[in-house]
């Protein structure tokens, strides 16, 4: 749609900087409050829009998708996650999606380390008992958590986010174990030092900590379900900070309460935020509200991302960000 300005829906509040790029480039609609917007005013939104920019709290399902007008063409999605977004359909409606790859790689990693520290040496406990006015003074005894020195570290999926991972629990002293759909080249596999097991349910049995950092997709989904968190060792620590739907949640839930896991650190949850009330009430878990990638560096440079799959489109061309459904 070259020499045309196209008409930009926004459907959540973006960093000032993003917003006022927009504006410069775009006819842009954007948010007045942070809240999300109702199935009904997405699908007005598809109706009326050139370009729909959503996140992840935005369904677009077949559903919704059949509602949208001949004139959208691109779903350019504020976040690297897909999967609130029926891809096929859109392709097969004539609609491009992209999205923002490799942004928040270093947020995630940092945040899956700061869960680790968490839950293995009760920041939370030390905490609230600083907050709640009940320290007493140091004990040798109080507050014993583990070290992450030495200790065997599983990451589950060995993406851009997992060799980050990877190379933070390096320098911790951690060994490094994988499993991942492909086995990774010799040489990004010597230079991290990791380990590959073909067999996921070798290596979660052998490792002390679990991180989660793969997609969901539709083979992922409970990819550690009932069965599979039997598996852990009772000493093991599952940190989640990519996509709840990858745990059992209530499989999980029972785990931990039942002394079969150790603890766990999660920054989301099988379905959204409406989370296991049990789970909450349980010492041993660290729950964070999906802030893995909140910072102000990364939100930034995730709308300009956007901007230039955009804009790369408003030329004529292909978004650099495109997703491709074969590739899902």
């Amino acid at each position: 749609m070259p020499n045309k300005r196209l008409s930009v829906v926004v459907t959540r509040r973006l960093p000032d900087v993003v917003e006022t790029r927009l504006k410069e480039l775009f006819d842009v609609s954007l948010r007045e409050d942070d809240t999300p917007m109702t199935r009904e005013d997405l699908a007005n939104a598809l109706r009326q829009a050139d370009v729909l920019v959503p996140t992840l709290t935005d369904d677009l399902d077949a559903g919704l998708l059949a509602q949208a007008s001949d004139r959208l063409k691109l779903i350019a999605n504020y976040g690297a996650g897909v999967d609130h977004i029926d891809v096929h359909s859109a392709r097969q409606r004539g609609i491009l999606v992209s999205n923002t790859p490799g942004v928040v790689t270093d947020d995630t990693a940092d945040m899956t380390i700061a869960l680790m520290l968490a839950v293995t040496r009760q920041l939370p406990q030390g905490l609230a008992e600083m907050q709640n006015d009940r320290w007493r003074g140091w004990s040798p005894m109080a507050h014993l958590g583990t070290r992450i020195g030495g200790k065997r570290l599983g990451i589950l999926g060995m993406g851009r986010i997992g060799q980050a991972v990877a190379r933070r629990a390096s320098a911790f002293g951690m060994q490094i174990h994988y499993h991942n759909r492909q086995r990774l080249r010799p040489e990004v596999e010597e230079a991290l030092e990791a380990n590959y097991w073909e067999s996921l349910d070798q290596m979660i049995a052998r490792m002390d900590v679990i991180s989660i950092n793969c997609p969901h997709t539709p083979s992922t989904f409970h990819l550690l379900n009932a069965r599979r968190l039997k598996l852990l060792k009772p000493s093991a620590v599952i940190i989640n900070t990519s996509r709840g739907e990858v745990i059992d949640e209530n499989a999980l839930t029972r785990g931990l309460r039942a002394g079969e896991i150790a603890g766990a650190g999660l920054d989301v949850y099988e379905r959204g935020h409406d989370i296991n009330p049990r789970l909450r009430d349980l010492p041993n878990v660290v729950l964070l509200p999906h802030m893995g990638s909140a910072t102000r560096e990364g939100r930034i440079e995730m709308g300009e991302k956007v901007i230039v799959n955009i804009k790369t489109f408003a030329d004529g061309h292909r978004p650099p960000d495109q997703v491709i459904p074969s590739m899902l």
